[in-house]
């Protein structure tokens, strides 16, 4: 859904509207955390969920416990995706690159030390890949907010929950297309376009939970 984000933005910045980048990001913030408060009952009932499809009781459990701790992930996703755009748009590839590869260094010193130092177990996990995923929101959003910025953010305004409905139904638009897209096998092989391979992947995920020897087959595709 955040790919609208993107279109609007290009759009502003090449009309010289710089002002407005800012605007259309805070809509998208406001368009997809609501949409991702949405989303939480299937974070909160996944072990239901996933018993009801027919998955092993074991791995929904497990699935179900680490799905209630990676809820602080999931709500980071809003302001993740959408800073991006906005920066991608002003060229500014450079700064996610930077405050990418010191999320991830962090990332790899907090797992080292909690997850095979202190044996933190699944839980610990998941609450160190929140962790991760919002220090990278959090130099993302202070690179912006504070003089990254100075011509595409001009601080909040009332004038992002204007026309949200609008952009709504944009941002739905732009994810579906985007999922739904029909690919030539050749483009992939040349481009290695991967803009369905989250979704064939979590397919897999669920399919391998039917077959014999589960707790094997899933494994192998988390390192996969």
């Amino acid at each position: 859904m955040a790919s609208a984000l993107e279109t609007l933005c290009g759009q502003a910045y090449g009309a010289k509207q710089y002002h407005m980048l800012g605007i259309y990001m805070q809509r998208s913030w406001i368009v997809l955390f609501l949409s991702s408060i949405l989303l939480l009952p299937v974070f909160v009932f996944a072990t239901p969920i996933l018993k009801f499809i027919g998955q092993p009781d074991g791995v929904a459990e497990q699935s179900g416990l680490v799905a209630i701790w990676l809820i602080p992930l999931h709500l980071s996703f809003p302001f993740q995706f959408t800073l991006q755009r906005f920066l991608q748009s002003q060229l500014k590839t450079g700064v996610i690159a930077w405050v990418s590869g010191g999320a991830l260094a962090i990332h790899a010193l907090v797992s080292w030390v909690f997850v095979y130092k202190m044996k933190v177990g699944i839980v610990g996990t998941a609450l160190i890949l929140d962790f991760s995923w919002w220090v990278s929101v959090v130099g993302l959003l202070g690179y912006t907010v504070f003089g990254g910025c100075p011509q595409s953010w001009t601080g909040f305004s009332a004038e992002a929950f204007v026309g949200l409905w609008q952009f709504f139904k944009l941002s739905v638009a732009s994810g579906v297309m985007l999922s739904l897209e029909p690919l030539e096998v050749d483009a992939i092989l040349r481009r290695h376009d991967c803009r369905l391979e989250n979704f064939y992947y979590r397919l897999l995920v669920i399919m391998s939970g039917y077959i014999h020897n589960t707790e094997v087959a899933i494994d192998a595709l988390s390192i996969w």
